[in-house]
This record gives C-alpha cells, sequence and structure tokens, in this order.
C-alpha cells in the first residue's frame, strides 16, 4: 500500500470531447466493434460507459449521459487517498462524481451541466496543492 504523493502539481485533468453514457446490457453482447471505455460485470448486466451516439445506434438504454475527465497524474491503484481528495472536493461543489480508476490513471465521469466547474474544481485543486 502506497500513501498518497503530497505533490499535485502533475494532477493536471483533461476534460474529453463528447457525451458518454452509462448503460447496461446483457453480459453475452458484443461490444467489440464499440469504442468502450469502461465496463464492469455486475449479477444484474455488463455495465458499460461508451460514446452517447454509440449507444444510441446499438439501441443501447441510457442511464445516465455524463462528461469524462482524466487525471493525467499517473496513481498506483494501490495509493490510499487520493480519490478522497477529489471527491470531497467535487462534493464540496455538489458534483457528483463516478470514479473508475484504470492502470495509470483515474478516470471521472460527472454530469454534463457540471463539466466546466468539475474541471475548474480539480484544477484549483491542483494549484492549490490540496491533493
Amino acid at each position: 500500500m502506497k500513501t498518497l504523493v503530497s505533490d499535485n502539481s502533475s494532477l493536471n485533468p483533461k476534460l474529453h470531447e463528447g457525451v458518454y453514457v452509462f448503460t447496461s446490457v446483457p453480459v453475452e453482447t458484443d461490444t467489440g466493434k464499440l469504442t468502450v471505455v469502461a465496463s464492469m460485470v455486475e449479477d444484474e448486466g455488463l455495465t458499460l460507459v461508451l460514446p452517447e451516439e454509440q449507444a444510441i445506434q446499438s439501441g443501447f438504454p441510457i442511464q445516465y449521459r455524463c462528461a469524462w475527465i482524466t487525471l493525467l497524474q499517473e496513481s498506483a491503484l494501490d495509493s490510499v487517498g487520493l480519490t478522497a481528495v477529489f471527491a470531497r472536493a467535487l462534493a464540496e461543489q455538489s458534483i457528483s462524481c463516478n470514479v473508475v480508476a484504470g492502470t495509470y490513471h483515474d478516470h471521472l465521469f460527472v454530469p454534463l451541466d457540471r463539466a466546466d466547474a468539475a474541471l475548474r474544481c480539480l484544477q484549483e485543486l491542483r494549484h492549490d496543492g490540496n491533493a
């Protein structure tokens, strides 16, 4: 287990272009031609995060429309504290956040109408050194 690095200067949040959605489909669904940015097998089905236009074209139900922000700071999968810091900062601004940890980066899915506010909040964390 690693402790949180106190240097936030490399947090570097990046807002991806486009609208992304969460959807749930049967586990056996062929996703081979889709740009799936995250997936999770659950008892109820296969949760996918993908571009909205692909979900619509595939006829998938849309559960949540969102913006995708990647924290370009490399974070270890066993590090402690980083998620709590940015989740608390976003919560203080009443911005919900769904977090997916990648091998190298954390990915945040935030409400579309709060994407710019979320990005500003994360940039302030970066400059304030609070993460």
